[in-house]
């Protein structure tokens, strides 16, 4: 007797790529400063694109944002943006590459206010959703995304807009938007449930 296929949300596809990502990472919790760096990060180079498409070149981007280490990406001047602008295994936006280097440094600022990005971070995550999650009722944007994004954007970073905003807040986690019958669901919930915050 064969085991029935896993059910998951309905945008991870048939990419192993994709199915891997939706199964392993996405609405796991984190609270590593240089993972939500770096998803931040991610999350603005894929502005007008697929995730896919960021996704295939993930480790090409780690590899030319050093590993998305704050400290060093915020050291990064004016000679790297020009080297990455000829990068062909990134996305070759000059001002998604600045932007970067310039969130690095921005970001430091929070560590020093707060301790850490993640505590910074983890301040905006929002009370869970009551009743069912359905492909058809999760938004693009929320109050929360829209308050993280806003004081983001005070602090001097760019590429942040809520909708940018709530799909990074998605991915690591703050909120739960695996939907009803994804097995993942529970796996997040639970991980959520015992994630000790920063």
């Amino acid at each position: 007797m064969s085991t029935p296929p896993l059910t998951r949300c309905f945008w991870a596809g048939s990419d192993p790529l994709y199915i891997g990502y939706h199964d392993e990472e996405w609405g796991r919790p984190v609270t590593d400063d240089n993972r939500l760096f770096e998803k931040l990060c991610l999350e603005g180079f894929q502005s007008g694109l697929a995730w896919i498409t960021i996704l295939r070149k993930r480790e090409n981007f780690r590899a030319a944002f050093l590993g998305f280490d704050i400290d060093k990406v915020a050291a990064m001047g004016e000679a790297d943006i020009e080297r990455l602008v000829l990068d062909a295994g990134i996305i070759r936006h000059r001002g998604k590459i600045a932007s970067t280097i310039n969130n690095a440094k921005r970001a430091q600022e929070i560590i020093r206010e707060f301790g850490s990005l993640a505590h910074y971070i983890w301040g905006f995550e929002p009370e869970p959703v009551a009743g069912p999650i359905m492909a058809g009722s999760i938004p693009a944007q929320t109050e929360a995304s829209k308050a993280l994004s806003k004081d983001l954007r005070k602090r001097g970073f760019s590429f942040v807009g809520p909708t940018t905003v709530y799909a990074f807040m998605q991915a690591m986690g703050l909120v739960n938007d695996h939907v009803d019958g994804c097995f993942c669901r529970a796996e997040s919930e639970a991980a959520r449930a015992g994630l000790k915050r920063p």
